[in-house]
């Protein structure tokens, strides 16, 4: 049966990835590329949009230093375009489906399952944590059935330079590769794999609001992901880290993703190896 989805953010590294494999079935999409094209913060602009069965909400300021330089701007601007929409789902009587972020802070134990506490530590996770919120209030105030998917480090072809993995492609061919930190590790969740967890989330058929994590289950430090691409490109690049420690810097995340496994049927597909040699073959072309 034709679906007719409304995806915010469709321009975007996951939005751009998720439209292409929605034009391959049976879908009527329609895209809302970024705030320059279409203001998701004005309630009429919203209002006038098409009716849908599903709104996929990818749309979001997400670059953690802006959001320390700017903070009001990425509250109203996450916030206020989550409630737009779910007031749409609401009318609608569409299915809300929310493309978080990790939101769990310095861990209290690994794996971490979706009960584990919530603990923002810069504006942008507390605004999507705010966004979590509203949808858990649109389950509970009007039925409105949502789904939170909570990805761990997303990577893959075409991602923007200024995050780690293609930061690093970009100096392979460098004399020296030069980081910050060689200890943060990190759960990595290829972008073919959240894009399939976000299609079995429009399939799937639950009540409320309900919370997935989307992450590999394993975590990799930041030398062993220099050392796994030196490795695949064959680069004679010497490695230096400034051992700079971030401020609130987590050391490990893993995501427990039992519940996307018997929830959703969904599991990553994709490891690390495979992963890295895709991305890094992509961006060489």
């Amino acid at each position: 049966m034709m679906k007719r989805i409304l995806v915010s953010g469709s321009l975007g590294f996951i939005g751009k990835n998720l439209c292409q494999a929605l034009s391959k079935g049976n879908n009527q999409v329609f895209e809302i590329p970024s705030s320059n094209e279409f203001d998701l913060c004005d309630s009429k602009k919203v209002e006038n949009l098409p009716e849908v069965d599903v709104i996929i909400h990818l749309a979001a300021k997400s670059y953690i230093p802006d959001s320390f330089n700017n903070p009001g701007f990425f509250y109203q601007n996450n916030v206020f375009s989550t409630l737009n929409l779910l007031e749409k789902s609401r009318r609608d009587k569409a299915k809300f489906i929310l493309l978080s972020t990790y939101v769990y802070g310095n861990p209290q134990y690994l794996p971490i399952d979706e009960n584990h506490q919530r603990n923002p530590l810069n504006p942008y996770t507390q605004s999507k944590v705010i966004c979590e919120d509203l949808c858990q209030a649109y389950s509970r105030d009007f039925g409105l059935n949502s789904i939170i998917l909570r990805p761990f480090n997303v990577y893959g072809p075409g991602q923007l330079s200024s995050f780690l993995i293609p930061s690093i492609i970009n100096q392979l061919e460098n004399e020296e590769i030069f980081l910050q930190d060689s200890r943060p590790k990190r759960d990595y969740v290829f972008i073919d794999d959240l894009v399939e967890a976000i299609l079995l989330s429009i399939e799937v058929e639950k009540e409320g609001c309900n919370v997935y994590n989307v992450g590999s289950g394993s975590s990799y430090s930041v030398s062993e992901i220099v050392d796994m691409l030196v490795q695949i490109s064959k680069s004679t690049a010497k490695i230096r880290f400034a051992n700079i420690e971030r401020k609130g810097e987590v050391l490990n995340t893993v995501a427990d993703i039992k519940k996307a496994r018997i929830e959703l049927g969904w599991k990553p597909l994709v490891d690390i190896q495979e992963g890295l040699m895709r991305t890094f073959n992509s961006a060489k072309k």
